[in-house]
């Protein structure tokens, strides 16, 4: 069995790295910890690195064919992990989760559309949606009094009529939930009664956490099966969103030839060179890998955790399903958006993603990565301890 380290610290500058390049321009300093951008800080796996290295071994970088392992590699990863039974046809390569969202927009709606999605949820559905000049329906997300989110199925009902789409977050993000097979199922029925087809973004399917068990929707039922479109990728997981290697699966043929066309129409479905040499040597490889990394993820959440309970009672970490991102629940700060801004960036010199970015029902959250070595998640939170004991309501 081998033994990685995700303990070293490695320093990412000069690599154009978003999370550092993006501090400037979005907060206003660069003397941060950025916790925000969600990729991880760990090594990527040395196997994907082989893999690369190996490829680059011969002189020419001309134009390939897609690689016979490719799709099995994907179907077979599906199946052991998730029991999901998925066909070589069904699968197509897009570039990119958000981007495959943006496709299936031109593919089966119009400008002027109704588009539902579920706050609060990854704020970039919003902006793909809104730039593709389709209209945000919200059916918001109901907190629950364990800190766990549920669908609004009554809230649904109300503004279902004439919408055309429906954005599913499995696992969710921002709140780690791992969606239960009943609220799937609940979820397919009503959809597929209304005509609502329904596009899952599933990139963090492989981390699911602890003993919870990530479902994928089109895997729930026959409503779910042919009337849905999921996508997927290996990147969040391996810590290598550098190379695109997205899929998108559609199991229902009326549904897979509109798209698929689409794809291929415009060059869509062919994958860079190093894509399939990422894919494959992570689903191939990766299994020893991702329980590790997961092991050390569940360790940083139960730092925070711990943490915040002992050291920063205004601050509640709920412990996520999925991801290696944890939703701060800092409402008993009572600050404004502003101030809980202000606290993390100007006293804290932390930069995360504030709960507003994601919709109804983020005010007052903050969200954390914590997909960093440990030592730099335990200065952060001493940061964050130091800035919350100077607010004048915690001296009082």
């Amino acid at each position: 069995m081998k033994h990685y380290s995700f303990d070293n610290v490695i320093c990412r500058k000069g690599t154009n790295c978003s999370k550092l390049r993006a501090l400037q321009m979005l907060y206003g300093r660069t003397d941060l910890i950025p916790l925000w951008v969600a990729d991880m800080d760990f090594a990527t796996p040395p196997f994907i690195l082989d893999a690369l290295r190996a490829r680059l071994e011969h002189p020419i970088l001309g134009y390939t064919c897609i690689d016979e392992d490719y799709w099995p590699a994907l179907i077979d990863w599906q199946r052991q992990l998730h029991g999901w039974d998925i066909q070589k046809e069904w699968i197509s390569f897009v570039p990119g989760v958000i981007r495959g969202l943006g496709f299936a927009l031109q593919v089966f709606t119009k400008p002027g559309d109704l588009i539902i999605t579920q706050p609060p949820v990854y704020h970039m559905f919003k902006h793909v949606i809104e730039g593709n000049g389709r209209v945000i329906v919200d059916n918001p997300l109901i907190r629950m009094e364990d800190g766990r989110y549920d669908m609004d199925f009554d809230q649904l009902a109300t503004v279902a009529e004439g919408a055309k789409m429906l954005v599913l977050c499995n696992p969710h993000n921002p709140s780690g939930r791992c969606w239960p097979k009943e609220t799937l199922q609940r979820l397919a029925d009503f959809c597929a009664e209304h005509n609502i087809l329904v596009v899952s973004d599933e990139i963090h399917a492989d981390i699911a956490l602890y003993s919870a068990k990530h479902v994928p929707f089109a895997s729930v039922s026959e409503a779910a099966r042919n009337n849905s479109i999921t996508f997927g990728a290996p990147t969040k997981t391996f810590n290598c969103a550098g190379v695109v290697s997205s899929w998108t699966v559609v199991p229902n043929k009326e549904l897979r030839e509109r798209f698929f066309t689409w794809l291929v129409a415009n060059e869509i479905d062919c994958p860079p060179m190093f894509s399939p040499t990422v894919a494959i040597a992570a689903y191939r490889h990766g299994a020893e890998w991702r329980k590790e990394m997961l092991r050390y993820i569940e360790g940083n959440i139960d730092f925070v955790v711990d943490y915040c309970q002992e050291h920063i009672p205004g601050i509640i970490a709920q412990r996520p399903e999925a991801s290696f991102l944890i939703w701060l629940d800092c409402r008993a700060l009572e600050l404004s958006h502003d101030e809980l801004n202000h606290l993390f960036v100007d006293e804290a010199h932390l930069a995360l993603n504030d709960g507003e970015m994601f919709g109804a029902g983020g005010e007052g959250f903050m969200r954390l990565n914590v997909g960093v070595p440990r030592k730099v998640l335990e200065q952060a939170l001493k940061q964050l301890a130091e800035a919350v004991a100077k607010l004048p309501s915690t001296q009082s």
